[in-house]
């Protein structure tokens, strides 16, 4: 069964789409099969994937969540390079809460939905909106923890109390299993003291749920996109390779040890 797994933090910016798409290719260069969801209209992901026209596709995302007759196997794309299945978005997917308002059992659809695949994959990785909405709610219905990349500046750590309320919410009401299955710092200018002060803040408040690595910032995650790969391929042996590396390893062990 495919371990379902949220990248989430409603602040835009601070490596989502990074981290998705290279945890992605990190668990799939450990031999595990990944599908990616991409769940934001911006469509980053997809095109991180090599998608060249995301709003000419013939059926996204957008698509699945809002037709009942549309399956994952209608939807998914194959980026061969990084080893990698994913279902791309596009700007459509703006309009999909508003259709969603009206369904029965809305919160539940991607599950639903993915159900279909749980044992085609390893893992299912979500690149979630920069918003606590209702294709949020989606996600962490569908997933097993939800991972909060963090980056490392005071402002980002204002969120994350509400962002983890709405983990606690859903838990309680929707998906018992869900939990964070840890906070990554992201972003990390390790030369200033500003980014140190606020990492040392994050791991007095959060503790053990903060990854004992960051990731740090590099004019290489924004090269890689350009290159339809991921930091793994494009800049094998940089820290950043080896952050995604070991936040793979960490996800891998923790699947291990349930």
């Amino acid at each position: 069964m495919a371990r379902t797994i949220s990248i989430a933090n409603q602040k835009g910016g601070v490596g989502k789409t990074t981290t998705t798409v290279n945890l992605g290719a990190a668990l799939a260069e450990k031999g595990q099969r990944v599908l990616l969801i991409d769940l934001d209209a911006q469509a980053h992901l997809s095109i991180n994937m090599g998608l060249k026209a995301p709003d000419e596709l013939d059926k996204s995302v957008y698509d699945l969540l809002v037709d009942p007759s549309v399956t994952v196997s209608d939807v998914v794309l194959e980026n061969e390079g990084m080893g990698l299945h994913y279902l791309p978005s596009n700007i459509e997917l703006a309009g999909a809460e508003v259709q969603l308002l009206n369904e029965i059992g809305r919160e539940g659809i991607l599950k639903e939905k993915l159900d279909a695949v749980q044992r085609r994959y390893d893992y299912v990785v979500i690149d979630c909106p920069p918003a606590l909405n209702l294709i949020t709610i989606n996600a962490f219905v569908a997933s097993d923890e939800v991972i909060i990349p963090l980056q490392c500046e005071y402002f980002g750590m204002k969120g994350m109390q509400q962002l983890l309320n709405s983990v606690d919410r859903v838990r309680a009401k929707l998906n018992p299993k869900l939990h964070v299955g840890g906070i990554l710092p992201t972003i990390y200018k390790s030369r200033t003291l500003h980014s140190q002060e606020v990492l040392q803040l994050v791991k007095e408040h959060f503790g053990t749920q903060v990854f004992d690595f960051a990731v740090k910032d590099s004019i290489r995650f924004a090269e890689s996109p350009l290159a339809a790969a991921s930091i793994l391929q494009y800049a094998a042996n940089s820290d950043g390779a080896a952050a995604y590396r070991a936040l793979a390893k960490a996800v891998m062990d923790n699947s291990n040890h349930r």
